[in-house]
């Protein structure tokens, strides 16, 4: 008989088993840090022991319990109180009264990532993006409801089945330092959910300024359940785990870099919670034999405007068509100027024939996030790099591949990429079909990389973008909007009651 007792105590170099095959051992560090109620969490695919702080566990859970409780409040609720709510989240971020202080604590937050060395490119509150967040608070509060819709009815002799739309619970959301997401993932409250959100320590400060100033106010003027939305209020990455573990969540969004945000997915999937993981980025784009050098130049420069996941990262030019090379370089440098900077290109190892020597013996200067550094203009980098994901500032950076043709383009493709986004430039669309019918990509295009993303392409704000690099997804698209969190119920009304199976 399985004898269960509670974790008081860590030694080190206790055996942990893990994977059911595998055992892991407990950190002289992780010991001396561990105390009694503490919890410790067991990567399954990876064996790394994560220490939950009992503090952190009773943030999380508090929040999560706030959010639990509004949902039952939610279904009380009507599809204009919810629409009012949206249009009092906007005006308040339009106020100047009310923006003041959020511009006040996030100038705090940018001056911290800095002193840190950190990146400050999404972080920035700035009067664009106080505008699309208006802007997309104000195309959920115009977006018609889908709570109990009845999406399917099927007609028996006395009566019938109908398929109806429900909310799916409680959403719980981690994301990196963009303020922006957090009033785009208010979305979810369209379908009658609720959402517990945890952001990364840079841009804590925003997010509370934005709670305290715009979103309960919201909250409170439209009637809706306090608790509705709540910002988990640590810095801890510890308190992120927690949250995901909690299996009162129907539903654990992650958006951030490739290892956090795994990490998050696998605490989530070991709870038995459903996962949406928007993590590694980087576009592709393709050019075909076929491809007009203009349009090809075009596509590469408006794919470099800023550095977020939808950015051009990755180049493939056939050999054939080498003269646009010259023409890929001068796109990149211009985006460099835009940006008052320079650029930086990668070379795959067997690409550099095509490239001006000079380019690999010229030294630039890079601005990274802990500053600018001097690095050369060119440098070689490995064929099995090919899916790395360029995190520039201000001097944008892409890595080119020279192909065979386009076949080898896109197997390279569905080979190293994350599998997020590909462009194809070219002039034949019979060509252009069969590579959309070939490359494992969601989202897929004959131009510039940077329309993917729900508010521009979709007019839905998005919660986040999933790439293809665990696996294809099941019954949705690749953009996760908030109207897309709903589960379906199934609702029998029985006219004849004499019905017998």
């Amino acid at each position: 008989m399985t004898q269960i007792s509670t974790l008081n105590e860590l030694t080190a170099g206790m055996p942990v088993l893990y994977g059911g095959d595998r055992v892991t051992f407990v950190s002289p560090e992780l010991a001396a840090a561990f105390t009694p109620g503490d919890r410790v969490l067991v990567v399954g695919t990876t064996g790394e022991l994560l220490h939950i702080p009992a503090e952190e566990t009773r943030i999380a859970g508090e929040a999560v319990g706030r959010a639990y409780a509004a949902l039952a409040g939610m279904s009380c609720v009507s599809d204009a109180a919810i629409s009012a709510f949206y249009e009092a989240f906007a005006r308040r971020l339009e106020d100047e009264a009310s923006w003041a202080p959020i511009v006040e604590a996030n100038n705090a937050d940018v001056e911290r990532a800095r002193a840190r060395g950190q990146s400050t490119t999404r972080l920035t509150a700035s009067e664009k993006m106080r505008r699309d967040m208006i802007a997309g608070l104000r195309e959920w509060r115009d977006a018609p409801s889908r709570r109990n819709a009845v999406t399917e009815t099927v007609e028996h002799d006395g009566w019938r089945v109908e398929q109806v739309v429900a909310p799916l619970g409680v959403v719980g959301f981690v994301f990196e330092g963009r303020p922006n997401v957090f009033a785009d993932a208010t979305g979810v409250l369209r379908g009658g959910n609720t959402v517990v959100f945890r952001i990364g320590s840079g841009a804590l400060g925003t997010a509370k300024a934005i709670v305290q100033y715009a979103l309960d106010p919201a909250l409170a003027e439209a009637g809706l359940p306090e608790g509705a939305v709540t910002l988990v209020e640590s810095a801890a990455h510890a308190a992120g785990w927690a949250l995901f573990s909690d299996r009162r969540l129907s539903l654990a969004v992650a958006r951030g870099f490739g290892r956090s945000v795994a990490l998050l997915g696998n605490i989530a999937r070991q709870a038995g919670v459903p996962v949406s993981l928007h993590g590694t980025g980087g576009a592709w784009i393709i050019a075909d034999p076929s491809a007009d050098a203009v349009r090809f130049a075009a596509a590469v420069y408006h794919s470099l405007d800023r550095k977020v996941c939808n950015t051009l990262n990755t180049c493939c030019i056939p050999r054939s068509r080498a003269e646009l090379v010259p023409v890929l370089l001068e796109s990149l440098r211009r985006a460099g100027e835009r940006r008052g900077h320079g650029c930086k290109l990668h070379v795959v190892a067997g690409s550099q024939d095509a490239v001006l020597a000079d380019w690999f013996t010229t030294n630039v200067l890079v601005r990274r996030a802990a500053g600018d550094v001097e690095e050369p203009l060119a440098e070689l980098l490995p064929e099995d790099q090919l899916g790395r994901e360029w995190e520039w500032e201000e001097t944008p950076e892409i890595t080119l591949k020279m192909v065979d043709d386009v076949d080898e383009a896109v197997e390279l493709f569905n080979r190293y990429s994350p599998q997020f986004i590909a462009s194809l430039v070219t002039e034949d669309m019979a060509t252009y079909q069969r590579v959309f019918e070939t490359i494992n990509a969601p989202f897929f295009g004959n131009g510039f990389t940077r329309w993917v993303d729900g508010q521009y392409a979709l007019c839905r704000p998005e919660l986040g973008l999933s790439n293809w690099e665990s696996g294809r997804l099941f019954a949705r698209g690749g953009i996760l909007s908030g109207d897309g969190v709903f589960t379906i119920r199934t609702r029998v009304v029985q006219s004849d009651p004499e019905v017998h199976r």
